[in-house]
């Protein structure tokens, strides 16, 4: 115990030596941001609590009484959250934005034009040496960063720009950096972008133009958010990987608004998997719709987490299973079941009464029974090679969840004993 109040002990004087080198002025901003930046769906490990995030960030749960605040939580008053990054290194990234204002109307956002909430503004020296301070306490080794709009989306992509080079040239920052791209941005702010940092992202907020026209009236689908998406997958392919940043070109991802209006799974999973197949997303984030007062949309009823969370399961069955579209088991209104995930669901369409034969079945077949993932498949067929797979206790020497996979399988023509799910 006595270990773990000095290691406590050490990291809030780091803290308070940051504050005292950044000045008080760059604390106050960096807590401001941090209160609309805690819960954006970007790396952070952290699990969501479910209906307390609206889009874009803002925290809309009660604050619990007040307490003495451990190491963790001063740090995420700073906008300090762990962090997975792309290669499944975990590291402290501050997620921030460069200033909380902005010229556009977006109809779930709180940081909308002519809401009544005070604005800060970072310029990109202060905002470099902010991170540089905290990166040197040992507080943080990457960055997320993003900004309200402010003279058109080209000028303050500029200013996020200027600051990702003064980390990289000035500062030799070698670290983790995911940076946003402002509706508006131009190409070649782009391909300057993709030099710079290991990962970019476009929020698309709504599926189509149809949704967004009603979501966010002054951004354009196709000119503003698509097509940065589009252009970042042309220079990947075009040209040579050594010119991106670290010799590899940045990952990319998006992030929808679940809920704000009537759209369906079809229309959020048809960009979803257009976005994954032809563009090599990363990632897409679903951010369960909540209202935000003072906003058009304060009276709309908040979204159920659960949607969000079918949502994300279908995504990774795009990603990485190899599903299509068309195998989503999707109800007459065009939405996911509730009760089961989709992989599940459609193994109950198609496995149940059909099982699949495990030492004969291709890997993309593989993929679909439920308990098998990409490194699952892998063992199933490397275990294939050695002898036939007979028993579920050479599943389970493999460490494979065979209970999940019984129900849709067979073992050398044979199918496990299992208890039947109640869906």
């Amino acid at each position: 115990m006595g270990v773990l109040t000095e290691l406590c002990s050490r990291m809030l004087a780091k803290i308070a030596h940051m504050f005292y080198n950044c000045g008080m002025e760059a604390m106050h901003k960096l807590q401001d941001m941090a209160i609309h930046m805690d819960l954006e769906p970007a790396e952070e490990l952290r699990r969501i609590p479910a209906g307390k995030v609206a889009p874009c960030g803002l925290v809309v749960e009660e604050k619990p009484p007040l307490r003495r605040k451990n190491k963790q939580e001063k740090l995420e008053d700073l906008g300090v959250f762990h962090a997975a990054l792309p290669g499944g290194k975990t590291v402290p990234l501050l997620k921030t934005l460069l200033t909380s204002a902005c010229e556009r109307n977006c109809h779930y956002c709180p940081f909308r034009a002519g809401r009544n909430y005070q604005r800060v503004t970072f310029k990109p020296q202060e905002m470099a040496q902010a991170f540089m301070d905290m990166h040197r306490a040992g507080l943080v080794e990457g960055l997320f960063l993003s900004s309200g709009i402010i003279r058109g989306g080209q000028k303050t992509q500029d200013k996020l720009l200027d600051t990702v080079s003064i980390l990289r040239q000035k500062h030799k920052f070698p670290g983790y950096i995911h940076l946003k791209v402002m509706p508006g941005a131009e190409r070649e702010q782009v391909r300057q972008a993709m030099t710079l940092v290991d990962r970019i992202s476009v929020n698309l907020e709504a599926p189509n133009p149809h949704r967004l026209q009603a979501l966010a009236p002054l951004k354009r689908f196709d000119e503003e958010l698509l097509q940065p998406l589009v252009w970042v997958e042309e220079i990947r392919q075009s040209e040579p990987q050594h010119l991106g940043w670290n010799g590899r070109w940045p990952s990319t991802t998006t992030q929808f608004v679940v809920g704000a209006l009537d759209e369906s799974d079809l229309e959020l999973l048809a960009t979803s998997e257009y976005l994954f197949h032809h563009l090599r997303l990363g990632r897409t984030y679903y951010s369960a719709f909540h209202p935000v007062p003072d906003t058009p949309l304060e009276n709309r009823a908040a979204e159920d987490p659960l949607r969000q969370q079918r949502l994300y399961q279908a995504s990774f069955l795009f990603r990485d299973y190899g599903f299509e579209l068309e195998d989503m088991p999707f109800d007459q209104g065009g939405n996911l079941p509730r009760a089961a995930d989709p992989k599940l669901a459609w193994a109950e369409q198609h496995l149940a009464e059909s099982p699949l034969e495990l030492n004969r079945a291709a890997k993309n077949d593989l993929l679909r029974v439920p308990g098998i993932g990409p490194l699952s498949a892998a063992r199933i067929l490397a275990a294939r090679r050695q002898g036939t797979l007979r028993d579920v206790y050479h599943l389970q020497q493999l460490g494979l969840r065979a209970g999940a996979m019984k129900p849709y399988i067979l073992l050398d023509g044979k199918r496990p004993t299992y208890q039947l799910r109640l869906l």
